[in-house]
């Protein structure tokens, strides 16, 4: 079966369709194009990314990033580290984290240690931590916890079912930023690579009351001390009363991510896991298998999508590599059963929740209402609390 007749939207609501610029299609519900066939997507890079890119890639945002630079070491005089870096194995966490310390900076790298970490992810992190000098902070979680969890977000049916690990990763950032005082988190978010990332494939990992509100209907373990962060403290308390920033450190510098994991390799140890975000085996599983088999989503269209646009691939390359499979079927089946065993459920047990129909986010408790109205009220105390200190 291709994507797109799996897709349990775009094909039953309109005939497919392919962006002539990218390869994002219909199995995004809320692509629409022009009429030249152009995707809202390459649409909305060219309107809003195109020129910050290409000034990146050309060296012109130097400037802006040594200004970046000089204020995370100025406001780390005095303290063991200056920033914070979330790390994870892959490539862009572990290319930020060498930029950062060849830029003179002196970060704590922090991990989230959700259990699924493969082991090549291990060895990739101990051998940047080492070759790089850098402490590591690794929050385990609580298996007990994180396993019932993980399964609640299976039985929910929704597409997103990595937000268990993606909702912790920022928890452990601002946590250990607070701990030591530190205002500067160093991200691996990009617009070279990933300027395209359809909402209804991955939304909000950081709504609090969507976890919650799956766990009390689907699961049977209280979490008592899995890392919920909720809207105030995510997007008011931590950035604007605490002053911690967020910085996409690869938005100011050349990103060529073919190019970034040759230099990783050289120089950090670092291996390859032959795919995107598969330093987890979990998220490996979770985009080869559970998105494209249950939705019809292949998180591969976005990727590729991104580095066309950032002009990395050629679309025919891309196409081409849409033939190939990056996710063999015996490491698929050895994932399948692996996740079965590590969530407690019999492999048949698993394939009848699979087979449950898609189920929209919407359909269950979540802030995204309450989180508009709380980024116009943060957007209002920003700036009252940047007057404040002018008027100083």
């Amino acid at each position: 079966m291709s994507v797109q007749e799996s897709s349990p939207k775009a094909t039953q609501a309109r005939p497919y369709q392919q962006c002539v610029v990218t390869i994002m299609d219909t199995t995004d519900p809320d692509i629409w194009f022009d009429e030249n066939g152009v995707s809202s997507h390459a649409l909305r890079y060219r309107g809003q990314f195109a020129d910050e890119v290409r000034r990146a890639q050309a060296g012109e945002r130097r400037g802006e990033l040594d200004e970046i630079v000089a204020r995370i070491k100025k406001a780390g005089e005095g303290k063991p580290y200056d920033c914070i870096i979330g790390i994870s194995g892959g490539v862009d966490s572990s290319y930020v984290a060498l930029q950062a310390v060849k830029l003179g900076l002196r970060p704590l790298a922090v991990h989230f240690d959700s259990g699924w970490n493969s082991e090549l992810a291990v060895d990739n992190i101990h051998n940047l931590v080492t070759r790089l000098g850098l402490d590591l902070y690794t929050h385990v979680v609580d298996w007990r916890e994180m396993k019932d969890l993980q399964l609640s977000f299976f039985k929910a049916s929704v597409a997103n079912a990595d937000i268990p690990t993606d909702h912790a990763f920022g928890w452990v950032a601002y946590k250990q930023a607070e701990k030591y005082g530190i205002k500067y988190i160093l991200s691996g978010a990009n617009t070279a690579t990933e300027s395209v990332l359809p909402t209804a494939w991955g939304y909000d990992a950081g709504d609090a009351r969507h976890v919650k509100g799956i766990q009390k209907r689907f699961g049977s373990v209280p979490l008592k001390t899995y890392p919920l962060m909720g809207l105030v403290k995510r997007n008011l308390w931590y950035p604007e009363v605490r002053r911690i920033r967020t910085v996409p450190l690869l938005n100011y510098l050349p990103y060529i991510y073919q190019d970034a994991k040759r230099e990783i390799a050289e120089e950090l140890g670092w291996r390859d896991y032959g795919g995107k975000h598969y330093e987890s085996v979990f998220t490996r599983y979770f985009q080869g298998y559970y998105l494209p088999r249950k939705f019809g989503f292949d998180k591969r269209l976005a990727h590729y999508s991104s580095l066309i646009l950032s002009e990395q691939l050629s679309r025919d390359d891309a196409l081409a590599l849409m033939e190939a499979t990056n996710y063999p079927e015996e490491l698929r089946k050895q994932d399948h059963e692996f996740i079965a065993k590590k969530l407690g459920v019999t492999v048949e047990e698993l394939e009848e929740i699979y087979r449950r129909p898609p189920v929209d986010y919407s359909e269950y408790p979540n802030a995204q209402a309450r989180a508009r109205r709380l980024f116009r009220f943060t957007a209002s105390v920003g700036r009252l609390l940047r007057k404040l200190r002018i008027l100083r």
